[in-house]
């Protein structure tokens, strides 16, 4: 085949046993005698049956890339590396367990199945051996959690300090049932104090509550009986304001305690609405065994605007 033709005898029309049909002898073909029998057929430069395999020998170094004949064509008589002489045998015969050419060794092992299965138990094993140790484990950490959620019986920083009004406790009589209790409006009243019900919000029965307390002289009495020993106890006083500070002294026995009672405006509540005034103080009173009398009165000083709701009695908290 010249250049510039490509008739009938390209290389894949090439037929090694043309000789033998009349359209094959019309074109010339012969016997072969190393071509495939037509003319101008691609001369192979490796024969069938050549390329060794299994011969040991120096790794060939890498190919140089083929040479380009006319027109860029790869040059006929490149040939593959293998079949030099002295050239490595293919990779495929050198791999252990290979199946391929004469050079292979039989057939290769498959994966370790049983080496794989020992392994998984054993990482199952280890994994139940944990959950079971965390699960005993838990048990004691849910009793020592339980052991420290329970209230811690040391007294408070405000327990120990010195006593003075506060408007943080908003207990109610019945809370204290072993403790006398009243209704302010129940008190024995002097110097001009009344029964009032016309502002809502009291907590006495029926909403009454004593008002007249905002003058000097102004008084309520409270008789206390069934006092079972002689030690402090914390009395409790609910008023009303208009969301002005007020104040009383607090005669116990006869006595005047040194501090007024407190009657502030803790929540900070609107000046002038007396409805949403009420708020709670206390301050601690030494009481003797029976009966003891308590007595609020508005003395000069005093800033006595303020109506009274109930009184009662608690242990005074631990110091």
């Amino acid at each position: 085949m010249t250049s510039g033709n490509n008739g009938a005898n390209t290389p894949e029309d090439d037929d090694p046993f043309g000789y033998l049909y009349a359209d094959g002898q019309a074109n010339g073909a012969q016997p072969p005698s190393g071509g495939y029998g037509y003319p101008n057929s691609v001369n192979r430069v490796r024969p069938v049956g050549t390329r060794q395999y299994g011969q040991q020998g120096p790794v060939a170094q890498a190919p140089q890339a083929p040479q380009q004949g006319t027109h860029g064509r790869p040059n006929a008589n490149y040939a593959a590396p293998e079949t030099l002489p002295g050239a490595a045998p293919t990779v495929s015969s050198q791999l252990p367990g290979s199946r391929g050419g004469h050079g292979g060794g039989g057939r290769g092992r498959g994966p370790n199945t049983k080496g794989l299965l020992i392994g998984a138990v054993a990482v199952v094993a280890a994994v139940v051996i944990g959950i079971s140790v965390a699960m005993i484990g838990g048990d004691g950490d849910g009793e020592d959690d339980k052991g420290e959620n329970q209230a811690d019986s040391t007294p408070t920083q405000a327990q120990t300090s010195e006593p003075s009004p506060s408007a943080t406790s908003e207990k109610a009589p019945d809370d204290e049932a072993e403790l006398p209790a009243i209704d302010a409006k129940a008190l024995r009243l002097d110097g001009g104090t009344v029964q009032a019900s016309e502002i809502k919000g009291a907590k006495a029965d029926g909403g009454g509550y004593v008002a007249g307390f905002n003058k000097v002289g102004a008084k309520v009495t409270w008789t206390v009986d069934g006092i079972k020993d002689s030690e402090t106890y914390r009395l409790y006083v609910r008023y009303g304001i208009p969301g002005v500070d007020a104040d009383a002294t607090l005669v116990v026995n006869g006595e005047a305690e040194s501090r007024s009672l407190g009657m502030k405006n803790f929540g900070n509540l609107p000046e002038g609405d007396w409805e949403k005034g009420w708020q709670t103080t206390w301050a601690n009173v030494n009481l003797n065994k029976g009966t003891n009398t308590i007595e609020l009165v508005c003395n000069e000083g005093n800033q006595c605007n303020a109506n009274l709701d109930q009184f009662w009695l608690t242990e005074e908290p631990p110091s």
